[in-house]
């Protein structure tokens, strides 16, 4: 389980890495999981998401703390993207660190926005994410979720790929969670807005991003 773990499929967006690639590897080493993962994250909202969806499956014999960091932002593939972000946090940390990094792809535009929709919402709003997609018949995009994984600043970190099928619409329901208003998953008439948290939660991208990362967690908690 080393390297890339995926759910459903690959990587959203393939762009120029801007100086990630060709990078040397640190060791990949099957560690025991640690007592104590830091998160990186300063968004309470997406902290809470992340608390609700661990604590509902198989106790944990770790903690998640969160930790605000002054991470850069960086340009290329998304994996690339959450890798380096990792290995910067776990210098910053001094120790077992998770990395998140989410991307909306439009199918209509091969993609984009994908890795930057925080920009693109900043920019545009919800009605200009709609206004994007204008010009097509095809509505359909996916939500993608990265969780980059490692256990302390000498090892390679691990990537767990989420993603969720679904179409652009029309912004519905609170608007205090980004882009949540304007992606309809498939096979429901809600919006991620829209939904309950609790129903939410075990279908979205970043549920499935981190529910491979709790399971490789959990395996190696065992073994230890």
């Amino acid at each position: 389980m080393f390297g890339i773990v995926r759910s459903n499929a690959p990587a959203c967006m393939r762009s120029e890495a801007s100086g990630l690639r060709g990078r040397r590897h640190l060791t990949i080493a099957a560690m025991a999981t640690p007592k104590k993962i830091y998160f990186a994250t300063g968004n309470k909202k997406k902290l809470e998401e992340v608390a609700a969806i661990l604590a509902s499956g198989a106790a944990l014999p770790f903690t998640v703390e969160a930790a605000k960091l002054d991470l850069p932002e960086l340009q290329g593939e998304p994996e690339d993207i959450s890798k380096e972000k990792c290995r910067i946090a776990s210098k910053l940390v001094g120790g077992a660190v998770m990395v998140e990094d989410t991307s909306l792809c439009y199918n209509a535009l091969k993609g984009l926005p994908g890795p930057y929709i925080k920009w693109f919402l900043e920019k545009l709003g919800h009605d200009g994410l709609n206004r994007m997609l204008a010009g097509f018949d095809d509505k359909t995009a996916y939500a993608q979720c990265i969780f980059a994984y490692t256990p302390g600043p000498e090892t390679e970190p691990i990537v767990f790929v989420g993603r969720t099928p679904g179409r652009i619409v029309p912004a519905r329901g609170p608007s205090d969670f980004g882009w949540d208003p304007v992606f309809e998953p498939e096979g429901f008439e809600q919006t991620y807005a829209e939904m309950e948290k609790e129903t939410k939660n075990t279908i979205s991208h970043r549920y499935r991003s981190l529910d491979l990362l709790r399971n490789y967690l959990l395996e190696h908690a065992e073994k230890s």
